[in-house]
């Protein structure tokens, strides 16, 4: 089990990439949430598999079709037995 925090900078709010994020998560079975931050960056946190959070760890990089990633940051935590993906504000 891995637990990350990810910081995902550029032109990220407001394409979708939240949902997509949740969903591949969750197709992954990863558990944690996503959230907007007010200086229009996303943040993550991925809970599960190492090989399943290194993928969504990488997806983060690009996004979905309409984002424009210019940095991801990651950070690793202590996991914490999350269950489910959820969406936050």
């Amino acid at each position: 089990m891995r637990c990350v925090r990810v910081v995902i900078a550029g032109q990220v709010q407001g394409v979708f990439f939240r949902t997509t994020c949740a969903r591949l998560a969750r197709e992954l079975g990863v558990s944690g949430w996503i959230r907007n931050r007010p200086e229009g960056d996303v943040e993550a946190v991925f809970e599960g598999p190492d090989d399943a959070v290194e993928r969504l760890v990488a997806w983060c990089h690009e996004g979905p079709s309409h984002a424009r990633v210019t940095g991801v940051e990651v950070s690793g935590e202590p996991p914490t037995g999350r269950a489910g993906f959820e969406i936050t504000r």
